[in-house]
């Protein structure tokens, strides 16, 4: 089988003697070197050539009649520059063959010396082909350098380079953008310097870790301080390429996670909310129907008792104990916000003029109180008494912090947040606002004790004197308002809290009125009560304390025995006095049922549960009578009195269940 044929070699000769021409042509096909010649004598002829025979190499007479070898390669290097040429002559001296080769002549090959032309003809083909390569190879490399230019300057993460000590020899322009820092002033500098303190060590080790590592990644994760002075939050990754002479260096791929770990902060803080927060729910009715019997037996013994009797100190001290016990049951409500609220559309300003002595009485006669409260202030809206009790814990831990006086200051005013200015606050939305701002001159906070301020039992004080509950309790109530508080504290520099409260375009609802301490007699009444509770204690205590006021009770256990008692009645009841949530029968069922039967009945609903078991059972529509255990026996009278007293009542909706 023949060898197949290597392809022809098209080559353009500038030659005027025919003879000379057909010997180069059967010298190189006697070298090995198959050719198709075309033979050219004037410029016109050569440029045609040029494009109809696409030659591979261009031999040409150094003399010609008006035309030569040195006119071809100026036609040549103007318009074919990839195409070799070779002066083929009959003499030539050494001046003349270096211009020639200056000029951009492949090679020269005297005619004497046509041995010569074969190896000549290779060696500039092979050169010509070796330059093309290096050209497409310098092509392709500016080619990949500009894309590699455009993906790291356009990069939205940002690449750095480091010394193996950890000085930066290059930023990507990214760093601006996620640091605050212009090139210059982010380069030379050491990396570790930037590093919060607390991360330092763990990034210095994941240093010697990727020097030890050539060519793989180690994760690093630190807070690095912005250029106004922040700290944001870095993950990256060190890759050692310092053997790489391309790259020298280690290189650190990274990106800002602040906002994911912000979020992620607050779904931690929310997660450990709800987790308590379902316990205390799920404790609160069992725990608040026995705090109603033991206060409300305290206050029959007190009632009982003569005034110069001994045992009333005794007595009182179990009243008190069972109210702080109710206080530490609406904070665990509070914080997890599960508590009930009473939202009304407030005028902050009026609020905290409404509570100033009381603040002052507070705080000491060692602290300066003053108030900055800013004219046609916008409404917000929230429970009067849950935020009356958020400004009087941030008032009670601002006193604690100025053990030997300071100032405490108080601030309202109107915002507007754009998204810059809730940047550092994920849970808060753009809009208007009303910011109520408590300051102090106390002793301040580390970063560390800052970041846990708000978590549930977390306390600075001593033991035995704080439930760790304080400022929970008030992170519980700004979050149910649909609010954000904020701190600020630096050691030795005081505190300031910030409580964002979205404003709204409705006129304000008046302040409550005191009410003053009613007496005895003026809590008495005539009426027929049907009281259902299943709690045993609260119903026999309950019982009494309307009893002794000479309202005439009825009782039962439950709706199904409630209804079974109705019935045999001759008169009709004045008012129902129900439990929400009991086994069989809702109280919110049975009153629809009794309502049905008789239209004009009063109804007074009571309850221990939180706020979710009592959404369920419809007992925030408005206009419904509602009484939160534990209550005191004078509450439990005076809401009576006001249901009794107050219009008939609206026939109450169908509840859904959830």
């Amino acid at each position: 089988m023949r060898a197949p044929q290597p392809p022809s070699l098209r080559v353009l000769i500038v030659e005027d003697r025919a003879e000379d021409a057909e010997l180069m042509v059967r010298e190189l096909r006697r070298a090995g070197l198959p050719c198709e010649a075309t033979r050219v004598e004037t410029a016109t002829a050569f440029r045609g050539a040029l494009g109809d025979v696409q030659p591979a190499v261009v031999l040409a007479d150094y003399n010609m009649p008006g035309f030569g070898g040195m006119a071809a390669l100026e036609i040549l290097n103007a318009s074919a520059p990839h195409i070799p040429l070779l002066i083929v002559t009959g003499s030539l001296d050494e001046e003349t063959a270096a211009e020639c080769i200056k000029a951009g002549a492949a090679d020269y090959v005297l005619k004497t010396n046509l041995v010569r032309l074969a190896p000549a003809v290779r060696g500039a083909i092979a050169f010509v082909q070796s330059r093309n390569d290096r050209l497409a190879a310098e092509t392709a490399l500016r080619a990949s350098e500009r894309r590699f230019r455009a993906l790291v300057e356009h990069s939205w993460d940002a690449i750095a380079l480091f010394a193996p000590d950890g000085t930066i020899l290059y930023g990507s322009p990214a760093t601006t953008r996620l640091l605050g820092y212009e090139l210059p002033e982010f380069v030379g500098r050491n990396a570790l310097e930037l590093i919060h303190h607390d991360d330092r060590a763990a990034v210095a080790e994941r240093l010697q870790k990727t020097m030890s590592k050539p060519g793989s990644g180690v994760s690093v994760a630190a807070r690095v301080r912005h250029q106004n002075g922040s700290w944001r939050h870095l993950e990256g990754v060190f890759t050692n390429l310092v053997d790489d002479p391309s790259v020298g260096a280690i290189v650190n791929n990274y990106r800002d996670v602040t906002d994911r770990r912000n979020l992620e902060t607050q779904i931690v803080q929310s997660q450990k909310m709800e987790a308590v927060g379902r316990l205390a729910g799920g404790v609160a009715h069992d725990f608040n129907n026995i705090l109603t019997a033991i206060g409300g037996y305290a206050d029959l013994l007190l009632a009982d008792l003569p005034p110069d009797d001994a045992r009333r100190q005794d007595v009182a001290e179990i009243h008190r104990a069972a109210e702080r016990a109710a206080s530490l049951t609406q904070q665990l409500l509070a914080f997890s916000r599960r508590q009930i609220m009473q939202p009304k559309v407030l005028d902050l300003n009026a609020l905290v003029a409404d509570i100033d002595k009381l603040l002052r009485r507070l705080i000491g006669e060692d602290i300066l109180l003053s108030t900055v409260l800013q004219p046609a202030l916008g409404n917000a809206r929230a429970d009067p008494g849950q935020l009356e009790q958020v400004i009087m814990n941030l008032a009670v831990n601002a006193r604690d912090a100025m053990p030997d006086g300071g100032h405490l200051t108080i601030q309202t005013r109107n915002v507007e947040l754009d998204a810059n200015a809730i940047a550092p606050h994920p849970a808060l939305s753009p809009g208007p606002y009303v910011l109520l701002t408590i300051s102090d001159t106390g002793m301040g906070m580390s970063d560390e004790t800052k970041s846990h301020i708000f978590e549930p039992f977390f306390t600075t004080k001593p033991r035995g004197k704080g439930t760790g509950l304080g400022l929970a309790t008030v992170y519980g109530i700004i979050q149910q308002s649909g609010g954000h508080i904020w701190a600020y504290s630096e050691l030795g520099r005081g505190t300031t809290m910030q409580i964002y409260l979205p404003r709204v375009d409705l006129p304000a609802d008046p302040l409550p009125e005191p009410r003053t301490a009613a007496a005895d007699a003026d809590l008495r009444g005539s009426a027929t009560v049907l009281l259902v509770e299943d709690e045993t204690a609260v119903r026999a205590v309950a019982r009494q304390l309307l009893q002794r006021h000479g309202y005439t009770v009825l009782e039962a256990a439950n709706g199904p025995g409630a209804l079974t008692l109705v019935g045999t009645l001759t008169r009709p009841v004045d008012l129902l006095l129900t439990d929400v949530v009991m086994p069989g029968m809702s109280g919110r069922e049975l009153a629809d049922r009794l309502c049905a039967a008789q239209p004009g009945l009063r109804v007074l609903y009571m309850s221990g549960y939180a706020d979710d078991a009592i959404v369920r059972h419809g007992m925030l529509e408005p206009g419904l009578a509602y009484l939160e255990k534990p209550f005191r026996p004078a509450t439990l009278l005076r809401k009576v009195q006001d249901v009794l007293a107050g219009s008939r009542p609206r026939r109450a909706k169908k509840s859904r269940k959830r």
